[in-house]
């Protein structure tokens, strides 16, 4: 069966699901003696250290994900991740839950993802730090539980690891650095996806092309080799070629696979307006209000009594203020996703952070 059968067809849209579970009486009626009926979540209970396990939502069911496969991601599902780091300086542990949603992820499962997320917080005591995160704007955090992160297409169901290389459709993966890590994602088969920043590993099962930008850096080759070396211990007679872009013919078997388009240069990002906004009830209803932008929001403007949404560069918070009312802790999240489905960085990762309980993270980020 090719790829396409396989891949979920339909991309989520923020916009149509409005992030309805969040802030819902659903959500919220979740509570400790049901979170302990999930067998899953026995994973994260008395773990010693720094520790991290990834669940993936199949079919409305939490089940863990294999050890051996942490880093890599299908585009076509949800995952919940819960890490706890250990402070070597008090012995104490600081928790997160990151709900992951890939590109092709369905509404029910990353909608079961959310949910799933708040029962595993109300498992541990609403100790741990949420995070949304979705697929290509993952975390920092997030990124830096791993040593790789591979984004592969499909649902795991696809099974790709175990595909005979002369059953195999042809796979291509753009290798590129962001931030410090370097990252593997795969993506479409097609000429216009290459660039001369970065390195390509153009995958046809029995024989694997590395194909070098030419102002790829240094590390985006290593990390390619590793990841050739990674694929093809697992087939047998896997044969590899390097190929620079600069010495390549258009005509080459390795580039005749993918689809014709122009090899581009990666486009810069426009830069993000920092933004800060309440959310009360103090007036009656619940409502969001601007309270600063660019360098007039700082954490002097935050008020105990409610609940902000705090829009930075790559990272959009929810910090919740201790004596915020029950409504506006309800509705936190929820203002904060319908906030950014109005801006044109709408699925930059979300923190909620409870006052007194913030993370270096969020203390160095403004």
């Amino acid at each position: 069966m090719g790829l396409n059968k396989m891949q979920k067809a339909k991309k989520y849209d923020w916009k149509d699901s409005n992030m309805a579970l969040f802030g819902s009486d659903t959500e919220k009626s979740v509570k400790k003696e049901s979170a302990q009926q999930e067998k899953a979540w026995e994973a994260t209970e008395n773990l010693a250290g720094t520790q991290t396990v990834i669940f993936r939502v199949v079919k409305f069911k939490v089940t863990e994900w294999p050890k051996e496969q942490y880093g890599e991601f299908y585009n076509g599902d949800s995952y919940i991740i819960y890490h706890q780091e250990k402070n070597d300086e008090d012995d104490s542990l600081e928790k997160h839950v990151h709900f992951w949603i890939g590109k092709y992820s369905t509404q029910d499962e990353y909608g079961t993802a959310a949910y799933k997320t708040v029962e595993l917080d109300t498992l541990h005591d609403d100790e741990p730090i949420q995070h949304r995160e979705v697929q290509g704007n993952e975390s920092a955090l997030f990124k830096s539980y791993f040593e790789d992160l591979t984004l592969l297409k499909g649902g795991a169901e696809t099974g790709f690891r175990r595909v005979l290389p002369e059953a195999y459709s042809p796979r291509l993966f753009h290798i590129q650095k962001i931030g410090r890590k370097i990252q593997s994602t795969q993506v479409s088969l097609k000429k216009g996806n290459l660039t001369s920043d970065d390195v390509f590993l153009i995958d046809l099962g029995s024989k694997i092309y590395q194909w070098n930008g030419s102002k790829c850096s240094h590390d985006e080759k290593f990390k390619a080799a590793q990841e050739i070396q990674r694929i093809a211990s697992s087939r047998g007679k896997c044969k590899s070629e390097t190929l620079e872009e600069n010495s390549t013919s258009s005509d080459h078997p390795a580039l005749i696979v993918l689809k014709d388009g122009e090899i581009k240069k990666k486009p810069l990002g426009e830069k993000i307006v920092p933004k800060l906004f309440c959310v009360s009830d103090a007036d009656g209803p619940l409502d969001l209000e601007e309270k600063a932008s660019g360098s007039d929001v700082s954490k002097d403007k935050l008020s105990s009594d409610d609940i902000y949404i705090i829009d930075l560069e790559d990272h959009c918070y929810c910090w919740v203020g201790s004596g915020a009312s029950i409504d506006e802790r309800r509705n936190g999240l929820t203002y904060a996703s319908n906030y950014l489905n109005k801006t044109d960085h709408p699925y930059n990762p979300i923190s909620v952070v409870s006052e007194g309980k913030e993370d270096q993270a969020f203390k160095e980020s403004f």
